[in-house]
């Protein structure tokens, strides 16, 4: 049986409310696992039926989110302007973000293969549509990993990831797309963002389970995921270094894994602000969210002391976000 978290539970607890309304959320398939533990944990809490978890990707969970169809939005990177206006112009107006911890994006292989290590720039012309060739973008030719890189193993360049709708796509965008793009003057100031379509990426849907089970069986193949995964599935796969940085909690924290991010949930205030700011109350708990908590068993990289306390802090007062805040990417 879940064991019942005492400490941080005893004025939910009290709380009873057996009649609570019901709670829903939605987005990152990388916070999923997180929110559903939060969401076990609080049900025992409260005495009532679990709250709805699903995983839409970051993208699709912010949509329903602005339509005022779910009370929280797991996203894997901070809320778009656009998004913002989305659910301003939707009536969903008082939000509140709050940063749960750290992740990092994974390229991962199944543990049979040899350990690797690949740099950004390598990894952003096995993804991109169009590389440079004489002076020219050419459409990607690579389809052989050690095309790129005769150090790299000749193996065909296969790679499951997230689709479109995915916060995880968004980083990898960011991250690996257009920061390598902008050191490359053919590419122009504004970077270059787009993954090639002709098989050998392969959007694998919001389920970064159904990639590592991809893994299993297909040794040759590669797959994106968040760090989470990799944490949870030890036995079956492993880790390329990303330009001689190993992906693992030390090097997200610090900010060393260069494909390290944020993670989000997005409350909104108004829709039934006793359960989801209650629920909220937990899952930054000292007992979940702390360094040594329950969540970090399960693969998320915790706040330090100080940005928990002040984040525990701010569901409290409840700041609400604005539009400054957001261009900012920022929740508080």
């Amino acid at each position: 049986m879940k064991k019942i978290l005492v400490s941080s539970i005893v004025s939910l607890a009290l709380a009873g409310a057996l009649s609570a309304a019901d709670l829903r959320l939605a987005g990152s398939s990388t916070v999923y696992p997180f929110s559903s533990f939060v969401a076990e944990e609080y049900a025992t809490v409260k005495n009532i039926k679990t709250p709805i978890v699903e995983s839409l990707g970051t993208g699709g969970g912010f949509k329903v989110f602005c339509e005022g169809a779910t009370d929280i939005s797991n996203a894997s990177r901070p809320i778009k302007s656009s998004e913002f206006d989305t659910c301003k112009k939707n009536g969903v107006t008082d939000i509140v973000g709050v940063m749960i911890g750290y992740d990092g994006i994974v390229l991962a292989q199944n543990k049979t293969n040899t350990p690797l290590n690949i740099s950004k720039e390598e990894l952003f012309l096995a993804l991109a549509k169009e590389i440079p060739q004489d002076g020219k973008l050419v459409p990607n030719p690579y389809t052989n990993w050690n095309q790129i890189n005769k150090n790299l193993p000749n193996r065909k360049i296969s790679i499951y990831g997230p689709p479109a709708s995915s916060g995880t796509r968004d980083t990898v965008e960011e991250l690996v797309m257009v920061d390598v793009s902008k050191k490359l003057k053919i590419y122009g100031d504004k970077g270059y963002k787009t993954i090639r379509q002709d098989g050998n990426y392969i959007p694998s849907g919001e389920n970064d389970n159904l990639i590592v089970s991809k893994l299993t069986v297909d040794k040759d193949a590669f797959g994106l995921f968040g760090y989470s995964f990799l944490v949870s599935n030890a036995d079956k796969i492993t880790a390329a270094d990303i330009d001689g940085i190993k992906a693992n909690e030390e090097n997200i924290a610090a900010g060393k894994y260069e494909l390290a991010r944020s993670l989000y949930i997005y409350i909104n205030a108004k829709k039934n602000p006793k359960e989801a700011f209650e629920f909220a109350e937990l899952y930054m708990s000292n007992d979940l969210a702390k360094n040594g908590g329950e969540l970090q068993k399960i693969g998320l990289v915790p706040l330090d002391d100080k940005t928990l306390k002040d984040f525990q802090k701010h569901i409290k007062n409840k700041k609400i976000l604005t539009d400054e805040l957001v261009k900012a990417g920022k929740v508080f």
